[in-house]
């Protein structure tokens, strides 16, 4: 029965993404939400300029939405017919993410309305976006610590480490930096909503065996809310996400992974995500050592491989495939470390 859950959230959310879009977009050109596109951008992308932005309010509904609604259905349906339910930890954990996730898209709202205010493509200063960013991944391990979250994670074939008060600063360094890597993997069409659709698939797998029904419909609404945002999306791409889209993305991943006690992940999960955002890190300092030569002709590196010629569908597709693999590891990790129950 659990299992039934786990896919209404995500036919649910699926469904909701995509009938919003038939509103939000032409709602979007209305006002003039357009995007804008940067100069040192690649040229070609410059007949993109004035497509509709915060499109990823779609999956920020959609996703909330369907998660509530099957949870709270789920918690009722359990008390009711002797299927455990979730503990006030567990709760926690799923409620706390979701804010945490709508506040980092808050975050991402404040700086594509700016963006469309003055009409160019800077928004919030770093140190703007980087302090909201803290403060609201301090605030979501406050709670979490509030409702008995203890300063252990689960590394695979060792066992539950506590690493002590070291914890907190590591986790919300961690949890900002993914959610900014997430949003440096949003550049061309349909590219962050593909990869982090098999993000959400091998986490509501991982959720499952692990027995975390909250955290799979969790999992699963994010996975359809993305689906039905690609259909918007996809090449060539009717709305963009913005950063309202791409930062509630990157908070949304992190909670489920912190949900599971199993942070780590993020190493394979977010693998995808973590090269974008070196692939920017290594650019400026080679550009910085080497008095301004490149060491890729543009970053983030989705962008080098379009220099080079691929095609976005063919970046989409490969960049998916690789997520995808990196997905079934992180499967098998679970499954064979012998502590899929903890």
């Amino acid at each position: 029965m659990s299992g039934a859950w786990t896919v209404i959230a995500a036919v649910l959310s699926f469904a909701a993404a995509g009938l919003l879009g038939i509103w939000l977009v032409p709602f979007l050109k209305k006002i003039h939400f357009g995007q804008t596109i940067r100069e040192e951008g690649p040229k070609w992308h410059k007949g993109k300029q004035g497509t509709p932005t915060m499109g990823g309010f779609m999956f920020i509904t959609a996703s909330i939405a369907a998660t509530v609604i099957c949870v709270l259905l789920y918690h009722n349906i359990g008390e009711n017919s002797g299927i455990p339910a979730e503990t006030s930890l567990q709760s926690a954990k799923i409620f706390g993410g979701l804010f945490m996730a709508a506040a980092f898209g808050a975050i991402g709202f404040l700086d594509d309305y700016v963006k469309v205010a003055k009409k160019r493509n800077l928004g919030l200063t770093p140190i703007q976006k980087l302090t909201l960013q803290f403060i609201v991944a301090i605030t979501y391990l406050v709670t979490m610590y509030l409702f008995g979250e203890g300063t252990d994670t689960y590394i695979p074939f060792v066992g539950s480490v506590d690493i002590g008060i070291m914890y907190y600063p590591i986790a919300a360094v961690l949890i900002v930096g993914i959610v900014n890597a997430v949003n440096l993997t949003d550049g061309i069409d349909g590219l962050d909503g593909s990869v982090t659709m098999f993000a959400a698939i091998f986490m509501m797998l991982i959720s499952s065996l692990t027995s975390r029904i909250g955290l799979s419909i969790m999992s699963a609404s994010l996975a359809g809310g993305c689906l039905g945002f690609l259909l918007w999306n996809f090449h060539p791409a009717k709305v963009f996400m913005g950063d309202t889209g791409s930062l509630f993305l990157g908070g949304y991943v992190c909670a489920v992974l912190f949900g599971l006690d199993r942070e780590i992940l993020l190493v394979l999960i977010g693998f995808v995500y973590i090269a974008e955002m070196f692939s920017v890190i290594l650019q400026v300092l080679y550009f910085k050592l080497t008095n301004g030569k490149r060491l890729f002709k543009m970053s983030p590196v989705h962008h080098h491989f379009e220099m080079c010629g691929w095609s976005e569908v063919k970046i989409v597709a490969v960049f998916s495939l690789v997520e995808a693999l990196c997905g079934v590891l992180a499967l098998a990790v679970v499954m064979f470390d012998g502590g899929a129950a903890f």
